[in-house]
């Protein structure tokens, strides 16, 4: 079991979400139960199944966990990529979003390379 709140990938993806939050106010109001919805949902889910992973009782569990993450931060980098495209918002604000998200999922693949080798 592995304390959640000391992980340096739970803490970059609890950044995030508290991000997208903050662009999801930037979007049309007639967005909020379709694109807003899905992603702060995305948001959530990714330091959730980071901290619900760490839980668990084996690390294969938790990499699967770390898996479920990793199909939220792509998700979530495909929303934002639609806004953009949509210009909803504006590539300056979503860009350095993406850019973490895309650290986000390195340091995942690499955390969960290094839990299959213990």
């Amino acid at each position: 079991m592995h304390n959640f709140e000391k992980l340096k990938i739970w803490q970059k993806a609890m950044d995030v979400a508290v991000e997208v939050y903050k662009v999801s106010l930037l979007l049309p109001i007639d967005e909020k139960f379709n694109l807003i919805h899905q992603i702060k949902k995305c948001a959530v889910s990714i330091p959730s199944n980071i901290a619900e992973g760490s839980g668990r009782n084996s690390n294969k569990e938790f990499i699967q966990f770390l898996g479920i993450a990793n199909g939220s931060t792509f998700e979530l980098i495909t929303q934002l990529i639609l806004a953009k495209r949509l210009s909803l918002v504006d590539e300056e604000i979503i860009q350095p979003i993406i850019n973490q998200l895309v650290e986000i999922s390195n340091m995942s693949f690499s955390f969960q390379k290094s839990l299959k080798e213990n």
